[in-house]
């Protein structure tokens, strides 16, 4: 609310981001209402109060996947992915009008179209470590297809580029074992359903209708709509959703790439596209953070006799060391 009143303040009413004071001049308070020692005071204050009356402000919590060490006790990821694809309930049927009176079943909230959608973005944001803002402007024709194996996806821009300059993501193939983290294997299906819905160009996340049709308007998914749909897939692999955002991709794929693909800090800022300036720390807020699963038992820590990890596919080492 603040942030909004900042805004408001400084790029509506014109009057800046100068702290608001009293001026030497003519005497009157100058500059923006919501910048001043008193708001901030009082912030500090408020924050103090919540916390005591147990009210803590929690972030989004990263959405986990698969570990290589072995650590998450649940992988949400895959867990989303069987369930789209399971028949029944990600088959994609041609449109046949239903009676509004007749019941539908828990998974009938979104059909197989909608599904690969999701899953689609769900696997572009968790590796490319995407606001949900950015992903769900993707065009078309920011997709090529390198290779049989590779992808490339340029974006025009980023929140943190917003003059162009944007690095590539170069993004492949990824071993049968991993098929629930492969973004070729994601964009195929989802081009697939736009190529036969007589989409060629535009956005590549469109709306779909209740009917499970592929809007045919230039029009991308909001990010409301995309949250609901989300936190209803959630609810379908019985996973309460309310601590999970649409940061939640974004964070738990730095968390993967940090500890089971085991990147070292510039590299995830590098392919994030994340600044390499570590005085904010931003970076570390992803990767720790009290509102995320344990990743590992705390009687584990020091015990030599826990049962072996998952065995990772490219090395196969099924160890606990690093």
């Amino acid at each position: 609310m603040r942030a909004a009143m900042t805004y408001a303040f400084g790029r509506i009413h014109g009057l800046g981001s100068l702290t608001w004071h009293k001026s030497e001049v003519n005497g009157r308070m100058v500059g923006n209402p919501s910048v001043s020692d008193t708001v901030a005071i009082y912030m500090t204050s408020l924050r103090r109060r919540k916390v005591r009356a147990g009210q803590t402000a929690t972030s989004s919590r990263a959405i986990t996947a698969a570990s290589s060490a072995g650590h998450f006790y649940n992988d949400i990821i895959r867990d989303l992915y069987n369930y789209n694809h399971q028949p029944g309930v990600g088959d994609i049927n041609s449109y046949t009008p239903g009676k509004r009176s007749a019941p539908k079943k828990d998974h009938e909230w979104a059909g197989g179209r909608a599904r690969r959608l999701l899953q689609c973005t769900y696997v572009l944001a968790f590796l490319c470590l995407l606001r949900f803002d950015e992903v769900l402007k993707i065009q078309l024709e920011d997709i090529e297809f390198v290779s049989p194996i590779c992808v490339k996806l340029t974006l025009p821009f980023r929140k943190t580029h917003q003059f162009g300059n944007v690095q590539p993501f170069y993004l492949y193939l990824f071993p049968e074992p991993l098929a629930y983290l492969c973004p070729v294997r994601a964009l195929a299906e989802w081009l697939e359903v736009l190529e036969a819905a007589g989409v060629y160009d535009g956005y590549l996340f469109r709306k779909v209708g209740a009917s499970d049709r592929i809007s045919v308007d230039n029009e991308h998914m909001t990010s409301e709509t995309f949250l609901e749909m989300f936190r209803n897939n959630l609810v379908d692999i019985r996973i309460f959703p309310a601590p999970y955002g649409t940061h939640s991709f974004r964070r738990g794929g730095c968390q993967w790439l940090y500890t089971t693909c085991r990147w070292g800090l510039r590299r995830i800022c590098d392919w994030g596209g994340w600044s390499t300036d570590f005085s904010s720390m931003t970076i570390v807020k992803y990767l720790i953070s009290y509102a995320d699963d344990p990743q590992e038992k705390r009687e584990d820590f020091m015990n030599p006799n826990r049962a072996p990890s998952v065995k990772c596919y490219t090395c196969g080492r099924s160890c606990h060391c690093i």
